[in-house]
């Protein structure tokens, strides 16, 4: 695959026909043996204008590559996808990754023959641009981050050779690939030490303004702390005698202009990021597209990466963000932040607390700007740290645009992964993933993975009237998941029967620090009081989608008037549209839990504190 996609046999070349062909051979090799679902490959082969013949193509390619592979492979059909194991067979990618790897290891032991040796083994492996007889929607993905692969280890062989004191042998080597990568400043500091080493430090002077000129014109940004530190060594005398470990693997690199892939986080990168879900279930496409959104790709360097996940609360929009991050992380070698934008009352976090924290994982000195109260310059040197850097910001709970603008980079490495109950317009062009209640089967895989299989696949009565309580939300799934797995004695039929009572069902649905009710507090807290006022009224028109022109009845109000304070809780995702009615007008719909909530408060009354539990009975709760 690194060059153009081909099978050899016996030293022979095997032949395909067809991009299509070797876009499909390429997409299951480079999945090391996982699945790759056939929406993944449907996108890889006519990106977004498939065909509507798109599966029964997708499977002639495959009996196809089966036919001409033989007993060499086996493709597998394993829903929702193909897998696809090579057995013994050599791929030139499984060999440069554990080459690199071993070189780098070899280099940090300062063993600089066996890493020279390795590395260039490894680069033997390329044979030109990855996926060259693919189509272009695989090699957009997927050939950037092999592309950044081949610079880093060309970087580590370049290190050895340093050290090994081949500088006049890789003299014009170093000075094509500066003209190949300009904007890597790694390569260019090696440049710089070569031709210092060589006697020519008037031409390692210029080599340096020449790249502060590059990066200032092409990115907008300063030399980073690496080219910086190179250039005063040149001017102390010293940096022909620094020593080779000083821009190893193991120094964190001054600022990547091309999307990283494998070669693995720098020494010292933030690593902010919640742990991952052990038993994450369901949201496959979900899940598909922000990895598809957060990897890095042709328009990476020149567009931010923005991504979006919205929904009310309890639909799992941060363990959704959290487990894609997790998936991602060798695209940012450059560190993960983290900041949950909500303090533990509910209430939004001022920008300039989150900026401090971001600041000081960022490595800003404690007495330098992170300790400063302007927000301004908070957000300058925010955007400086972040500046050329491929750092992956995961923000959590956002509240809204004017707590948002502050932490977003102005520059397009970092990639922004943004969290939220409505759509944001801060994020200007981001791509937006709006949850909806899981699906029966989603919900019964996530109920029995936090309950324990055996005891749900036992009670699928049991089981089934809990799901239809829960109503798709992943939050009361998981509660009630936890609470038939902390009593191993009770059978999940007791649970059923608590949760099937309306009026108490609320009350149910809590187990330690996960509660529904308080989940949906900060929404209502952050409703405006006319709002507020009517939100009881509104959900005692029932259970089924009505349009303003009933909520009008109800609230005495004009149709218009209305239908604004329905918008309102539209935005703050206590309430969906759904569908017309017969005169083309809106219908909005509650969803079971948030409606039951609605019901729970008195009309008027101050919000209930954390941890209160919603009344036991409340006024015309009908139905499920």
């Amino acid at each position: 695959m690194l060059g153009s996609v081909e099978v050899r046999r016996g030293g022979q070349r095997v032949a395909l026909s067809g991009a299509k062909l070797h876009t499909v051979l390429a997409a299951l090799l480079v999945a090391h043996e996982e699945v790759v679902p056939d929406e993944r490959l449907c996108r890889l082969l006519w990106g977004w204008d498939p065909p509507a013949t798109f599966s029964a193509q997708i499977y002639t390619y495959v009996s196809r590559l089966r036919k001409i592979l033989g007993d060499d492979a086996a493709i597998v059909r394993r829903p929702p996808g193909y897998a696809m194991r090579v057995g013994d067979a050599k791929l030139d990618l499984r060999e440069f990754e554990r080459l690199s790897s071993d070189g780098r290891d070899a280099l940090v032991a300062e063993e600089f023959e066996k890493a020279a040796d390795l590395l260039r083994d490894a680069l033997a492996q390329w044979n030109g641009q990855p996926f060259a007889n693919a189509s272009e929607y695989l090699a957009d993905i997927e050939a950037p981050r092999l592309v950044e692969a081949r610079a880093v280890a060309l970087e580590h062989r370049i290190e050895a050779d340093l050290a090994l004191g081949r500088h006049r042998r890789i003299t014009g080597e170093l000075t094509g690939l500066v003209a190949e990568f300009p904007l890597r400043e790694r390569i260019r500091c090696q440049l710089m030490t070569a031709l210092c080493r060589s006697g020519r430090q008037a031409d390692a002077i210029h080599l340096y303004h020449h790249g502060r000129a590059v990066l200032a014109e092409e990115l907008g940004v300063s030399p980073g702390e690496e080219l910086r530190a190179a250039y005063q060594a040149l001017l102390d005398g010293t940096l022909d005698r620094r020593p080779p470990s000083a821009a190893s693997p193991a120094a964190a690199p001054a600022r990547p202009a091309t999307p990283s892939g494998p070669a693995g986080p720098a020494a010292g990168a933030p690593a902010m990021l919640p742990p991952d879900t052990v038993d994450f279930t369901g949201r496959g496409p979900e899940l598909e597209l922000l990895c598809r959104a957060l990897a890095p790709g042709r328009e990476s360097t020149v567009r931010p990466r923005r991504v979006l996940v919205t929904g009310m609360a309890g639909l799992g929009k941060t363990t959704l963000a959290v487990h894609a991050a997790h998936r991602c992380r060798r695209y940012f070698p450059d560190g993960q932040l983290y900041a949950d934008l909500r303090s533990a009352d509910g209430t939004p976090r001022h920008p300039a607390r989150v900026l401090r924290r971001l600041l000081r994982a960022l490595g800003c000195p404690a007495e330098g700007a992170a300790d400063a109260e302007d927000l301004d310059r908070l957000t300058h040197v925010y955007r400086e740290r972040t500046r050329g850097r491929q750092l992956l910001i995961v923000l959590d709970n956002a509240s809204g645009a004017s707590q948002l603008g502050a932490l977003l980079p102005n520059s397009p490495e970092p990639a922004v992964l943004v969290t939220g109950r409505t759509a944001l317009p801060t994020v200007a062009g981001a791509h937006t993933v709006a949850l909806a209640p899981l699906a029966a089967g989603d919900a019964m895989r996530l109920l029995a993975a936090a309950a324990g299989p055996d005891r749900v696949a036992a009670a699928g009565g049991a089981a089934a009237a809990i799901i239809e309580h829960c109503a798709g939300l992943p939050l009361a799934l998981r509660i009630a998941g936890t609470r038939i797995a902390a009593r191993p004695l009770s059978p999940p039929d007791r649970l059923a029967r608590r949760l099937a009572d309306p009026r108490t069902r609320l009350r149910e649905l809590h187990t330690g620090e996960l509660d529904v009710h308080t989940s949906l507090l900060p929404s209502w807290r952050a409703l405006d009081p006319e709002v507020r006022t009517v939100f009881p009224t509104l959900a005692a028109l029932g259970p089924r989608p009505f349009p303003a022109a009933d909520a009008a009845t109800a609230l005495e109000l004009p149709e218009a008037a209305a239908e604004r304070l329905l918008e309102a809780l539209a935005d703050a995702a206590l309430l969906e549209v759904s569908g017309a009615d017969e005169a083309g007008q809106p219908c909005y719909l509650f969803h079971p839990l948030v409606r039951l909530f609605a019901l729970s408060l008195e009309e008027g009354a101050r919000p209930l504190e954390e941890g209160a539990r919603p009344l036991a009975a409340a006024p015309n709760i009908t139905g499920g």
